[in-house]
């Protein structure tokens, strides 16, 4: 048991408790006891809706599984169901047309098109990594990964053949991007050119920056005829700094390290020091970059993703000795620690408009929407903070979300910055919403479903419709595989194509090549021919991805349940053993994909939905887990501090393992965070 020391009734955490009153509200020039007054009368305002909001959640789940065990066997009538869903509160009235009146945002946000990452706040690497991702080399992009189309390079140094692909390619990017870039170099007109300096150019093109740099004394520059080193690409222009879903947090112990490290990138002397090749290097963020007269961020615009509604955390004690909802805990502390760069107390700015940018995940409908803008109302008046000063990007990602996606923009309508769709998360609510309905079709064949088709087009038909071009960002969702970059180049361009300003990539890396596609595509462009497009009906939205009666051969069985049981086991093994929310995860062919608790959702509800309607049984489950157990073991057999899964089934990962699949029909939403939590609470207490 940490300790703790007493805040107006509340049990905070005492390292927490110093934390914030040092760090935070003293260079503020906060009053600690007004604060912590504040903070307890905030509580006991949103504490009890919190709890409503989530009772609400389970009330209408359990209306919707009555509703199709009452219907067991017959085929979904749409319009009956629709009525049903109306009738229940599931489905909301449509707001009258309008659009959203949020001010005061980064371009990077609304009127810039790029690529977005997505980073742990606990790993301090990543996070800088993450941050300096706003300019990356086009060069190394290229030369380091499977998007250049030619031969691997050769072992022992620079390859000059490979090199000299990449230049090739490089060159044709320019070609298509900036027509006229070479007549630049040689001090002549070119309407993408925006400065010049001695050793480069700066071009602008769809609103993102190129760099060419020339140096003929470096060992790339000196072979080529135009003396250019390396092409630097405009690349993450945001970030989002996660506190959810890539970070295994359970405790005060967590929660400072998430507090200290969003605290460092604010104030902008974060530092991460690590071996490396056999050197001993120091990050940290990188300064702007300057043209004559013209600065350029250095950074990216960040972002922090706070935790949504559902999850408790034993940091802060209530006065009845309940655990503190995590999600109102990161509204107030994350919004204080982005007060600290308002008040221009860091070394950077993050925002230049004024502006604390908050994600907010896992929101299921209007109601919860509105208790949101409801809490950050609260917490500026906590922080003395204008009103709206704190924006909201909005994850569509759960179905009761996306099925009234116009009424939740409304609810925030004056601070939201951002939608985006979440293919995984909107897959496991998918799931789980109609758990009873039926055995669902393959987790492989979900993405040919009905419904996705229509989520995605919705989102940025819904999005343009309430006014967020040029205000806000419509977003897509994650390419999973950091090493499959050739297959990223060829489909990725579809986000930008699509009308989205943003997507989210797996690395600074993948950030640079997916640059590339708002260079192809001007996204602006397509937002503006979308807007006169209807929107798809939810009639699509709302069909359920039953098999309906497929009788699948045994062998189809055992592989969808090795499959679903290898995914499982290798995220869960690194959660619950290691600490580690997100990392690059061997599939069950040994692909590495980026793999948080949105892919553990879906593998586990699919098993327990597979369970629930006989496709499979318990014997089957258990057969699977334990050959991909042994199969985890190996893909992690270079790690000397793995802890084996097999041999170890009553240890805490593999308990784990068992429980979000065999209690999976009963954890809330089908979320995973209750049983991550504790079985991860029990690793930690030894």
């Amino acid at each position: 048991m940490s300790d703790r020391v007493e805040k107006s009734g509340l049990k905070v955490d005492a390292a927490l408790a110093a934390f914030v009153e040092r760090e935070v509200l003293a260079p503020l020039g906060r009053d600690a006891a007004q604060f912590w007054s504040g903070f307890a009368a905030l509580l006991e305002r949103f504490v009890p809706v919190n709890r409503a909001l989530l009772a609400k959640r389970d009330e209408l789940q359990a209306q919707i599984d009555a509703w199709h065990l009452a219907r067991a066997g017959k085929p979904i009538d749409q319009a009956e169901y629709q009525a049903f869903l109306r009738e229940i509160g599931y489905l909301v009235p449509e707001p009258a047309p309008f659009k959203i009146g949020t001010a005061n945002v980064d371009a990077e946000i609304a009127t810039m098109a790029g690529p977005q990452l997505v980073v742990p706040v606990l790993n301090a690497r990543f996070l800088l990594n993450a941050a300096n991702a706003r300019w990356g080399s086009l060069y190394d992009a290229y030369y380091g990964t499977d998007a250049l189309d030619a031969p691997p390079a050769r072992p022992g140094g620079y390859d000059k053949d490979r090199g000299a692909a990449v230049v090739k390619a490089v060159r044709a990017f320019l070609d298509g991007a900036i027509p006229g870039w070479q007549a630049a170099l040689e001090g002549g007109d070119c309407e993408f050119l925006v400065a010049r300096r001695t050793g480069g150019l700066l071009f602008r093109n769809n609103g993102l920056h190129i760099e060419v740099v020339i140096d003929p004394s470096h060992p790339v520059g000196q072979d080529d005829p135009l003396g250019i080193a390396d092409v630097i690409l405009e690349s993450a222009l945001t970030t989002i700094c996660d506190m959810e879903d890539s970070v295994a947090a359970v405790d005060a112990e967590d929660k400072l390290l998430a507090y200290s490290n969003w605290l460092g990138v604010i104030r902008g002397d974060l530092t991460d020091t690590f071996e490396k090749g056999g050197k001993t290097l120091t990050r940290a963020l990188n300064a702007d970059r300057v043209w004559g007269d013209l600065t350029l961020p250095g950074r990216s615009l960040l972002f922090v993703r706070n935790v949504g509604h559902l999850m408790t955390n034993p940091a802060i004690l209530l006065a009845d000795g309940g655990e503190i909802p995590e999600g109102i805990m990161d509204g107030v502390i994350t919004s204080a620690i982005g007060a600290i760069g308002l008040a221009g107390l860091g070394k950077y700015a993050n925002s230049r408009c004024g502006s604390i940018y908050i994600v907010k995940p896992k929101q299921h409908g209007p109601e919860e929407c509105s208790f949101t803008n409801d809490l950050f109302d609260a917490v500026e008046d906590l922080l003395g903070l204008t009103r709206n000063t704190i924006k909201v990007g909005v994850m569509d990602e759960e179905r009761r979300t996306s099925a009234n996606l116009a009424a939740c923009i409304h609810a925030v309508k004056d601070r939201i910055v951002f939608i985006n769709t979440g293919f995984l998360d909107r897959t496991g609510d998918e799931i789980h919403t109609s758990m009873r309905a039926g055995a669902m079709i393959r987790k492989g064949d979900m993405k040919k479903s009905a419904w996705i088709a229509a989520y995605e087009a919705r989102n940025v038909q819904i999005g343009l419709a309430c006014g967020l071009s040029g205000k806000a960002q419509i977003g897509k969702g994650m390419w999973a595989a950091p090493d499959l970059m050739g297959e990223m180049m060829v489909q990725k361009i579809g986000h930008p194509k699509a009308g989205a300003n943003t997507a989210w990539v797996p690395s600074p890396t993948a950030a640079t090549l997916h640059a590339m596609h708002y260079h192809a595509v001007d996204v602006f462009a397509v937002q503006r021919e979308l807007a006169s497009q209807s929107t798809p009906g939810l009639e699509p939205l709302l069909s359920v991805p039953l098999a309906e009666g497929t009788n699948w051969s045994e062998a189809e069985i055992r592989e969808e349940l090795d499959n679903n049981a290898q995914g499982l086991l290798g995220y869960v093994v690194r959660w619950i053993d290691a600490g580690v929310g997100c990392s690059k995860v061997p599939d069950f062919h040994d692909v590495g994909l980026m793999e948080d608790r949105a892919t553990l959702r879906i593998s586990s509800q699919h098993m327990a939905n597979w369970l629930l309607h006989g496709v499979c049984t318990h014997d089957q489950v258990m057969d699977s887990l334990r050959r991909m157990a042994a199969k985890v073991d190996a893909q992690n057999a270079s790690d000397p501090a793995y802890v084996l899964l097999t041999g170890n089934e009553e240890g805490p990962a593999f308990r784990a393992a068992l429980d979000l699949v065999f209690k999976g029909v009963e954890q809330p939403s089908g979320y995973t965070e209750p049983l991550l939590h504790h079985w991860r609470q029990v690793k930690k207490a030894g």
